[in-house]
């Protein structure tokens, strides 16, 4: 449908609140929300008045002289992105909210204030600090590849480190979870990728509800219930450094397991919770889009996308923020380097040889087993890529109004 200025047109109900920069538009019955400058907020504000376009458009040109004004795009746009319930008397889309299954409702606001308050907010920074404090004090401590192998059957040790993971992952994305229970707004826990690995990840969409300050909380929560993690690990490591070795190598493997994560945080370039909350502090929410355009300029390997657009202000947060692709990146490759790379030698070159067993030897079975669980985990993976790619082509932001 192709809209004139001449249409009279009808929104949906939009809820619009000023954040750091520009105007948090959320539209309240899909939840969805948008972006967009004082210029497109007045535009919308006057369609809610029920003024016709053209008037909208010969105010704007009038309030704006210096920026150029394509009302007609613009509601061309908002179209698009089904925020138009009516065109000239007649419905164009009747939206309705999606059902929101496991929001972990059920979990009293209280709860998520007790673990998230103006005191505990200061005890995580405490313990981040007394963390690094063990490992100077303890260089011993500090993981190595090795401490992944704690039996000489492959596949023991990862069912033991798959396990150990999946608990650390889940109370990582407990965090999150109260963090926006604390709020009480509903929370929602899915699957998703960052490169090539499957995560679990909770969805942080309701965050725009709140104030820039308050959002900070959500996005380091899981990091904090990380730290708390590990310094019940150090203290545990402390009080059994002379007990039973398999207690210390499961200790180690657990310290190990989030020692990798936190380094994976500082990667920035893969959206991680360290990425949302610089995004977040510079009030630039298209980041990672204009880093990769601006990048792309000196590496001819990454693609151009010419549908990113910079708003007045954010370039010297795009500059920036490409450096920390940049070290992300290099970390991303010192993590294969001295973990990964070493790791997956050690187990393939162990298990691979074990498949010319005999069918009744114990380690034929171990290697077969360890084969499986990789060709799982590239399954999953390679569900999850496609699951991103079909959700990135289906959603679209509006671009500021010029």
């Amino acid at each position: 449908m192709k809209l004139s200025l001449q249409s009279q047109i009808k929104l949906f109900p939009l809820n619009i609140r000023k954040d750091q920069k520009h105007y948090i538009v959320e539209e309240i019955n899909s939840g969805d929300f948008f972006e967009l400058p004082k210029m497109g907020v007045d535009a919308i504000r006057l369609i809610e008045k029920g003024e016709s376009l053209e008037k909208i458009d010969l105010e704007l040109k009038t309030k704006y002289p210096d920026s150029p004004v394509d009302l007609e795009d613009f509601v061309q746009q908002l179209l698009e992105l089904e925020l138009i319930q009516e065109v000239d008397g007649e419905t164009v889309h009747i939206k309705t909210k999606d059902k929101v299954e496991r929001d972990y409702k059920w979990i009293p606001p209280q709860v998520g204030r007790f673990f998230f308050n103006r005191l505990t907010n200061k005890i995580y920074i405490v313990l981040v600090v007394a963390n690094i404090l063990f490992l100077i004090m303890n260089p011993q401590l500090f993981p190595t590849y090795r401490d992944l192998f704690l039996f000489d059957a492959i596949m023991a040790n990862i069912l033991i480190w798959m396990g150990i993971s999946l608990v650390l992952v889940l109370f990582h994305e407990l965090g999150h979870i109260l963090a926006v229970r604390s709020y009480d707004l509903p929370a929602k826990l899915g699957i998703g990728n960052r490169l090539f690995l499957v995560v679990f990840e909770t969805d942080l969409s309701n965050a725009w509800k709140l104030r820039s300050k308050q959002r900070n909380v959500l996005f380091f929560a899981g990091i904090c219930f990380d730290q708390l993690m590990l310094f019940i690990v150090f203290c545990l490591q402390f009080f059994f450094q002379h007990s039973h070795s398999l207690i210390l190598g499961i200790l180690g493997l657990i310290v190990l397991d989030i020692f990798i994560r936190t380094i994976y945080q500082c990667c920035f370039y893969m959206k991680t919770d360290l990425y949302y909350y610089f995004e977040n502090i510079t009030g630039c929410y298209n980041l990672m889009e204009n880093s990769m355009q601006y990048l792309s300029k000196w590496l001819p390997f990454i693609k151009k996308d010419s549908s990113t657009e910079t708003f007045d202000g954010e370039e010297k947060f795009v500059k920036i923020y490409s450096l920390f692709c940049l070290g992300g990146i290099t970390l991303t490759f010192s993590l294969f380097i001295f973990y990964f790379m070493p790791q997956a030698f050690y187990a393939y070159s162990k298990t691979l040889p074990e498949l010319l067993q005999p069918i009744n030897n114990p380690y034929f079975w171990d290697a077969l087993v360890f084969i499986g669980q990789s060709l799982l985990i590239a399954g999953l993976l390679l569900y999850s890529l496609i699951k991103k790619r079909m959700i990135d082509y289906s959603q679209r932001k509006v671009p500021p109004m010029t």
